[in-house]
């Protein structure tokens, strides 16, 4: 289809992110001329994205590619794309629990899953990390249901809430649950957790860069000095993690935790890896929880355990809840969480 026409574009918030949610078929097949398009459609590289639909920060310049499923437990297949904001690089490095959130109603929205009355069960195979995610959408009379009473930390207002059930995230990316075999390790001497239940992360305490933890976004963000140790460690991380040379990657995320303050179960602060994030993400939540219930990982002195296995996550905008169904033995069989998504615009987007 000639650029000039436009693309057919779905523009929806999932969770705390924005993106845009693409049919694979309506994009060009090789990588290069794909990701040369969505560099063009967001605006990037450019600070502010102003010559292109992102935001001008990375949680909402994101991509959602949906396509019919390529295995047959699922109903779709997503594959989450990262367009950083100033640089000319698309990553799939990595999935995205909070723009997962979308991919149920995108999916029914483009006709690719069929509604049914009252709610449609759509299982979503993430591509980036092969596994299968199941999403519970409203769908009163056969369609997509957006309102409701659900309220999530970092998203004003109320939305129908959307259930998301993973299993078998553990070593998602990095091929196990902690990739070098030990609940803790030292980098450039800080206590690192290298973990992956969804999402390859480095937690650290947020003590041990003489934080309390609780420091404001714009603090962190102005810290300089801060974000070069932090990055120096994740450049180290990588390799260790299984993840090879990461400095053009937007993983492991880097999670700075201390005891909770506001009735949660452990408190954070995120770097996706450059940017400070305003919440957390949703898998990267789920590898948090999963480190602080594990004997000998940073910051598991810190949590506050649950008696039900909900994780409550604190982060700079409210908390995230985490659902870890634990097993007799202690492991972790399944883990879950609730988001929301909305539509925002349904029309054809074009290219610079």
């Amino acid at each position: 289809m000639p650029e000039d026409d436009g693309i057919a574009c779905l523009w929806m918030r999932g969770g705390t992110s924005k993106g845009a949610y693409f049919l694979g078929s309506d994009l060009p097949r090789q990588t290069a001329d794909r990701d040369d398009l969505l560099l063009r459609i967001m605006g990037s590289p450019d600070p502010r994205q102003i010559d292109g639909i992102g935001g001008g920060d990375p949680l909402t310049s994101k991509v959602a590619i949906l396509s019919p499923p390529s295995r047959p437990d699922a109903d779709v297949d997503y594959l989450f794309l990262q367009v950083f904001v100033d640089q000319r690089l698309v990553s799939d490095k990595q999935g995205c629990g909070n723009i997962l959130a979308g991919v149920g109603p995108a999916a029914i929205e483009r006709g690719l899953v069929p509604a049914k009355d009252n709610v449609t069960e759509v299982r979503i195979h993430m591509v980036n990390s092969g596994e299968v995610a199941v999403a519970r959408i409203e769908t009163p009379a056969g369609k997509v249901n957006y309102r409701g009473d659900a309220a999530i930390a970092g998203v004003p207002g109320h939305h129908a809430a959307i259930p998301l059930l993973f299993a078998n995230t553990a070593g998602s990316m990095c091929g196990a649950l902690l990739p070098t075999g030990n609940p803790a390790d030292t980098i450039d001497g800080i206590d690192v957790t290298l973990i992956d239940n969804g999402m390859p992360c480095v937690v650290m305490r947020a003590a041990d860069f003489g934080l309390t933890g609780q420091e404001s976004l714009d603090a962190l963000e102005n810290n300089s000095e801060l974000k070069a140790r932090i990055e120096a460690i994740r450049l180290k991380a990588g390799p260790m993690m299984a993840l090879g040379d990461v400095s053009e990657a937007s993983v492991p995320k880097m999670t700075l935790v201390s005891a909770p303050q506001n009735g949660g179960s452990i408190a954070t602060r995120s770097f996706i890896p450059h940017r400070v994030h305003a919440a957390i993400g949703v898998f990267a939540a789920v590898s948090v929880a999963t480190a602080a219930r594990t004997a000998g990982a940073v910051g598991a002195d810190l949590a506050v355990a649950p008696d039900d296995g909900n994780y409550l996550i604190e982060h700079p905008t409210g908390a995230l809840d985490v659902f870890l169904d634990i097993g007799p033995d202690g492991e972790i069989r399944r883990a879950g969480n609730r988001r929301s998504a909305r539509k925002l615009f349904d029309g054809r987007v074009f290219p610079r």
